[in-house]
Protein backbone atom coordinates (compact mmCIF):
# COMPACT_ATOMS: atom_id res chain seq x y z
CA UNK A 1 0.00 0.00 0.00
CA UNK A 2 1.45 3.37 -0.93
CA UNK A 3 1.63 6.47 1.19
CA UNK A 4 -1.22 8.33 -0.51
CA UNK A 5 -3.67 5.49 0.00
CA UNK A 6 -2.71 5.26 3.70
CA UNK A 7 -3.23 9.00 4.08
CA UNK A 8 -6.58 8.70 2.27
CA UNK A 9 -7.70 5.95 4.65
CA UNK A 10 -6.66 8.05 7.64
CA UNK A 11 -8.59 11.07 6.35
CA UNK A 12 -11.74 8.98 5.80
CA UNK A 13 -11.42 7.55 9.31
CA UNK A 14 -10.95 11.07 10.69
CA UNK A 15 -14.16 12.25 9.04
CA UNK A 16 -16.06 9.21 10.34
CA UNK A 17 -14.62 9.73 13.81
CA UNK A 18 -15.56 13.42 13.87
CA UNK A 19 -19.08 12.62 12.71
CA UNK A 20 -19.56 9.95 15.36
CA UNK A 21 -17.91 12.10 18.06
CA UNK A 22 -20.96 14.39 18.18
CA UNK A 23 -23.32 11.51 18.96
CA UNK A 24 -21.24 8.76 20.59
CA UNK A 25 -17.87 10.12 21.78
CA UNK A 26 -16.82 6.83 23.38
CA UNK A 27 -17.06 5.07 20.02
CA UNK A 28 -15.01 7.79 18.40
CA UNK A 29 -12.09 6.97 20.69
CA UNK A 30 -12.42 3.26 19.89
CA UNK A 31 -12.45 4.03 16.16
CA UNK A 32 -9.31 6.16 16.52
CA UNK A 33 -7.43 3.52 18.49
CA UNK A 34 -8.51 0.71 16.16
CA UNK A 35 -7.57 2.68 13.07
CA UNK A 36 -4.23 3.53 14.65
CA UNK A 37 -3.51 -0.15 15.22
CA UNK A 38 -4.44 -0.97 11.62
CA UNK A 39 -2.27 1.81 10.19
CA UNK A 40 0.61 0.82 12.48
CA UNK A 41 0.33 -2.78 11.25
CA UNK A 42 0.41 -1.60 7.63
CA UNK A 43 3.45 0.56 8.33
CA UNK A 44 5.26 -2.22 10.18
CA UNK A 45 4.66 -4.42 7.15
CA UNK A 46 6.35 -1.79 5.00
CA UNK A 47 9.24 -1.56 7.47
CA UNK A 48 10.16 -5.21 6.99
CA UNK A 49 12.43 -4.61 3.95
CA UNK A 50 14.12 -1.72 5.76
CA UNK A 51 14.77 -3.89 8.81
CA UNK A 52 16.17 -6.63 6.58
CA UNK A 53 18.47 -4.10 4.89
CA UNK A 54 19.72 -2.80 8.25
CA UNK A 55 20.31 -6.39 9.43
CA UNK A 56 22.29 -7.08 6.28
CA UNK A 57 24.38 -3.93 6.74
CA UNK A 58 25.07 -4.83 10.37
CA UNK A 59 26.08 -8.37 9.46
CA UNK A 60 28.58 -7.10 6.85
CA UNK A 61 30.07 -4.53 9.20
CA UNK A 62 32.22 -5.22 12.22
CA UNK A 63 29.55 -3.87 14.54
CA UNK A 64 28.37 -6.50 17.04
CA UNK A 65 24.90 -7.89 16.41
CA UNK A 66 23.77 -6.90 19.92
CA UNK A 67 23.90 -3.23 18.85
CA UNK A 68 21.41 -3.90 16.08
CA UNK A 69 19.14 -5.70 18.52
CA UNK A 70 19.27 -2.72 20.87
CA UNK A 71 18.52 -0.39 17.95
CA UNK A 72 15.42 -2.37 16.96
CA UNK A 73 14.21 -2.63 20.55
CA UNK A 74 14.56 1.13 20.97
CA UNK A 75 12.68 1.68 17.73
CA UNK A 76 9.89 -0.57 18.98
CA UNK A 77 9.74 1.31 22.29
CA UNK A 78 9.51 4.60 20.37
CA UNK A 79 6.64 3.37 18.21
CA UNK A 80 4.67 1.87 21.09
CA UNK A 81 5.19 4.90 23.34
CA UNK A 82 4.17 7.34 20.60
CA UNK A 83 1.09 5.30 19.69
CA UNK A 84 0.05 5.00 23.35
CA UNK A 85 0.67 8.69 23.96
CA UNK A 86 -1.43 9.65 20.94
CA UNK A 87 -4.22 7.34 22.10
CA UNK A 88 -4.18 9.04 25.51
CA UNK A 89 -4.34 12.47 23.87
CA UNK A 90 -7.27 11.34 21.72
CA UNK A 91 -9.05 10.31 24.90
CA UNK A 92 -8.41 13.78 26.36
CA UNK A 93 -5.80 12.57 28.88
CA UNK A 94 -2.89 14.89 28.15
CA UNK A 95 -1.17 14.30 31.49
CA UNK A 96 -1.23 10.54 30.96
CA UNK A 97 0.13 11.04 27.45
CA UNK A 98 3.08 12.98 28.86
CA UNK A 99 3.75 10.21 31.39
CA UNK A 100 3.70 7.57 28.66
CA UNK A 101 6.26 9.60 26.72
CA UNK A 102 8.49 9.81 29.81
CA UNK A 103 8.22 6.07 30.36
CA UNK A 104 9.29 5.50 26.75
CA UNK A 105 12.26 7.85 27.08
CA UNK A 106 13.45 6.26 30.31
CA UNK A 107 13.06 2.76 28.80
CA UNK A 108 15.21 3.80 25.84
CA UNK A 109 17.93 5.19 28.11
CA UNK A 110 17.91 1.99 30.16
CA UNK A 111 18.05 -0.08 26.97
CA UNK A 112 21.00 1.97 25.66
CA UNK A 113 23.07 1.85 28.88
CA UNK A 114 25.25 -1.05 27.64
CA UNK A 115 26.09 1.02 24.56
CA UNK A 116 27.05 4.02 26.68
CA UNK A 117 29.23 1.77 28.83
CA UNK A 118 31.06 0.38 25.80
CA UNK A 119 31.58 3.87 24.36
CA UNK A 120 33.07 5.06 27.65
CA UNK A 121 35.31 1.98 27.87
CA UNK A 122 36.49 2.52 24.29
CA UNK A 123 37.28 6.19 24.92
CA UNK A 124 39.15 5.33 28.12
CA UNK A 125 41.18 2.72 26.21
CA UNK A 126 41.99 5.27 23.49
CA UNK A 127 43.13 7.80 26.10
CA UNK A 128 45.25 5.14 27.80
CA UNK A 129 43.18 5.08 31.00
Amino acid sequence: MNTLSIIGIILVIAVISLTIKNYLPEYSILINISSGIIVLAILLNQLAPIINQINELLSHSKIPKEYGIILFKCLGICLIAQFSSDACRDAGENSLAAKVEWVGKVAIVIMALPLFEKIIQSSLNLMGG
